[in-house]
């Protein structure tokens, strides 16, 4: 009890001056900390100190400025591309991906979206280091990122199921994320299928409690260890390295489809983005 009430004080001293208390995403966290009893939610109490100065944050102001921006052959901003809501609306946007969209024909998350815009709106050829350099808080990528799904803060995860791509897409993922391969013979759900499970001290989230996943799933996320804002797709990598499988491509539709699952399995809970994590 005594260590619950303060990690419960640890992130709610102070709000910073450049943040909106009701989108802060420090009180995203208090919320569900206080929603379930989770040693995954509260195993870092440095983490949850540190969050209110998340140096994702200045990710997410770069970012901004850069969406705005007039860049590209084209000189033009980022305004008019359509995450899923309506050309330069990004307000509760990344909570619904991936999904369907009907220009390209194809389920796409937002990796996959924000270079089909940088290519077609802004004219960024496809090896542009804009458009290929995508790892690192100091890319184009990740300042971009980090700005988009910022605006679906607190937001409930709410993936499209309304075209048959995206049903297929999701189930897809929901079959790569129990398939067992590798020199390992693991599958993610290894990791993530049971409460409790560890590697060495670090508490690892269970799928199957919604307000655990969705901090797994809030990406971008500033990770401590790397001193870097990673993304989805980053994290994804990892994961099929941890495992000694062969490392997936990023924007493959196989991605996607982990993405479409690991994102369901969180619906109806708040994103907290950015996050910050070990």
């Amino acid at each position: 009890m005594i260590r619950h009430a303060l990690l419960v004080l640890a992130v709610t001293i102070g709000v910073p001056a450049h943040a909106d208390p009701s989108q802060n995403p420090v009180e995203v966290l208090k919320e569900l900390i206080n929603s379930v009893d989770s040693a995954y939610l509260t195993q870092s109490d440095q983490n949850l100190m540190m969050m209110e100065d998340n140096p994702a944050l200045w990710t997410v102001e770069e970012g901004k400025a850069l969406f705005h921006a007039q860049r590209g052959p084209k000189n033009v901003s980022l305004e008019t591309c359509d995450f899923g809501m309506g050309p330069g609306k990004l307000e509760g946007a990344y909570a619904a991906m991936p999904r369907y969209f009907k220009d390209t024909g194809k389920v796409m998350d937002l990796e996959t979206r924000l270079v089909h815009c940088m290519t077609t709106i802004q004219g960024f050829p496809a090896d542009d280091p804009a458009v290929k350099q995508r790892h690192g808080s100091d890319t184009d990528h990740m300042k971009l990122q980090s700005y988009i799904t910022a605006q679906s803060n607190g937001m409930p995860w709410n993936p499209l199921m309304d075209h048959p791509l995206e049903k297929a897409m999701r189930d897809a993922g929901e079959v790569i994320f129990y398939r067992r391969a590798g020199s390992l013979d693991m599958s993610c759900q290894t990791c993530h299928g049971t409460t409790g499970k560890r590697i060495r001290a670090s508490v690892l989230p269970d799928v199957n409690v919604p307000q655990e996943w969705t901090k797994a799933i809030s990406w971008p996320a500033f990770r401590v260890g790397h001193q870097e804002t990673r993304s989805s797709q980053h994290r994804l990598r990892g994961c099929y390295w941890q495992m000694r499988q062969a490392g997936p491509v990023a924007g493959s539709p196989a991605t996607i489809a982990v993405l479409s699952f690991w994102t369901d399995m969180a619906r109806g809970q708040p994103a907290i983005l950015p996050d910050m994590k070990r």
